[in-house]
C-alpha cells in the first residue's frame, strides 16, 4: 500500500486524476513535477504542499518559485532535476504520467532507487523496455501499469503462479473515432475530429493515436515488454464500448477479464492500493444498464499504424524507438494542422525505412534513435 508519491507530470490528465486519487485516499504528495503550465502547478502546490516542485522548462521554474516564495515548497528547473523528483527518498511510489521520453531517464532513476512505479509513461516500455524491465528486476522495484488495459492484464494474472501458463493476452480497442469508416472518409479527418474520443477524455496526443491505433500498436510493445511475451501472444479486439479492459487468455482455455466503467480512476487508485483494493466512490459498473458487450477484428488497412508498430515489435531493438519518436513528431505536425492524418502512418513509416536496427540496444542508441528518427520527420517538411 501506498503512502507517499511523487507525480511527475501532475498538470497532465493522469497526473491531474492521480491527484483526486491521492486526495481520496489520504496519501502525501512529496513531489510534482510538470512542463509549463505554471498556473495550474501553483495550484497543485498550494492545495498538497509538496516539499519538491519540478518545473522541465527552466523559464516557467522561475516563475513558479517567484509565486511560491511565501512556501516552504523547493522550486527546481529542468530535465535533470526530474531525475531527483523520482528519487525523492520520502515518496514510497513514483506516478509517471509525462507523456514522451522525458520519461524514460526519471524513471530508470525511481526503479534504481528501488521505488513502486506506477507507470502512465510509454514511451519507457515502447523504446527501452527490456532495460526497464531487467532494472527493476535487479532493483526490486515494482512495475504496476496504470494504462486500463495493462491494468487489465495485470489484475487478471495475479492468480498465474507460471507466466507460461498464459496463451495470449487480448487487448481491448474502441476504435476510436473513425470506427468503421472507408480510407477515403478517413483521410478527410481534421484535429478537431480526430480529438472527437467516444469514451475517454484524455490529452491531445493520446487520443490522435487513439484515432489511428497508434495506441493500441504502442500498448501491444508495452504487453510484450512487461510480460516478456512474443508478438504471437499478444491480440487486439476492438471492443467500442471500452468496458472489457483486456483479457488474459489461459493453456486451460480459461479467460479472464477486467470489467468497468471508462474511468482513468480505477487503474490509478489499484496502482496506488496493490495489493489491497482501496475504496472507490464512483459509481460501479451496472450490468443490467450497460450496453451490449461486442467484439471485432481491427481494420489493419484503413488505420495501417498498428500495422506498423506490430512490424516493429516484431524487429525490435531500436525500431521500437524510432516508431514511438517518428510518430510523436508526425502527430505534434497533425495538432499543428501541418500534415493530414495519414501523413502521420507515412512519417513514421519513412523514418522507419531510413534507419538501421541495432538489435541489443544500449540506452545511448536508444536515445540516439530516438533523435534521428524525429530529425527526419522534421526535416521532410
Amino acid at each position: 500500500m501506498t503512502n507517499t508519491i511523487a507525480v511527475l507530470g501532475s498538470t497532465g490528465s493522469i497526473g491531474r486524476q492521480t491527484l483526486d486519487v491521492a486526495e481520496q485516499l489520504g496519501l502525501r504528495v512529496a513531489v510534482i513535477t510538470a512542463n509549463t503550465g505554471v498556473d495550474l502547478a501553483e495550484e497543485q502546490v498550494r492545495k498538497f504542499r509538496p516539499r519538491l516542485a519540478v518545473m522541465a522548462d527552466e523559464k516557467a521554474a522561475k516563475d513558479l518559485a517567484l509565486r511560491l516564495s511565501d512556501t516552504e515548497t523547493k522550486v527546481l528547473g529542468g530535465a535533470a532535476a526530474l531525475e531527483e523528483a523520482a528519487t525523492a527518498p520520502e515518496a514510497d511510489t513514483v506516478v509517471t504520467a509525462v507523456v514522451g521520453m522525458v520519461g524514460l531517464r526519471p524513471t530508470l532513476a525511481a526503479i534504481g532507487a528501488g521505488k513502486r512505479i506506477a507507470l502512465a509513461n510509454k514511451e519507457t516500455l515502447v523504446c527501452a523496455g527490456e532495460l526497464v524491465v531487467d532494472a527493476a528486476e535487479r532493483s526490486g522495484a515494482e512495475i504496476i501499469p496504470v494504462d486500463s488495459e495493462h491494468s487489465a492484464i495485470f489484475q487478471c494474472v495475479q492468480g498465474c503462479a507460471d507466466r507460461r501458463e498464459i496463451r495470449r493476452l487480448i487487448l481491448t480497442c474502441s476504435g476510436g473515432p473513425f470506427y468503421g469508416m472507408q480510407a477515403e472518409d478517413v483521410g478527410k479527418k481534421t484535429r478537431a475530429d480526430a480529438l472527437k474520443h467516444p469514451n475517454w477524455k484524455m490529452g491531445p496526443k493520446i487520443t490522435v493515436d487513439c484515432a489511428t491505433l497508434m495506441n493500441k500498436g504502442l500498448e501491444v510493445i508495452e504487453a510484450m515488454r512487461l510480460y516478456r511475451l512474443p508478438l504471437e501472444q499478444v491480440d487486439v479486439v476492438i471492443h467500442r464500448q471500452s468496458i472489457v479492459h483486456s483479457l488474459v487468455e489461459f493453456q486451460d482455455g480459461a479467460v479472464l477479464a477486467q470489467l468497468g466503467t471508462p474511468d482513468m480512476r480505477l487503474p490509478i487508485r489499484y496502482a496506488m492500493t496493490y495489493p489491497n483494493r482501496g475504496e472507490n466512490v464512483a459509481e460501479p459498473l451496472d450490468l443490467l444498464t450497460c450496453p451490449p458487450l461486442t467484439f471485432a477484428r481491427p481494420d489493419r488497412e484503413t488505420f495501417p499504424c498498428l500495422g506498423l508498430a506490430e512490424r516493429a515489435a516484431a524487429e525490435g531493438g531500436t525500431a521500437c524507438a524510432v516508431l514511438n519518436a517518428a510518430n510523436e513528431e508526425a502527430v505534434r505536425l497533425f495538432l499543428r494542422g501541418k500534415i493530414g492524418f495519414y501523413d502521420i502512418f507515412q512519417k513514421t513509416s519513412q523514418a522507419m525505412a531510413a534507419l538501421p536496427v541495432a538489435a541489443h540496444p544500449t540506452l545511448e542508441e536508444i536515445l540516439a534513435a530516438d533523435r534521428e528518427a524525429r530529425e527526419i520527420v522534421v526535416n521532410s517538411q
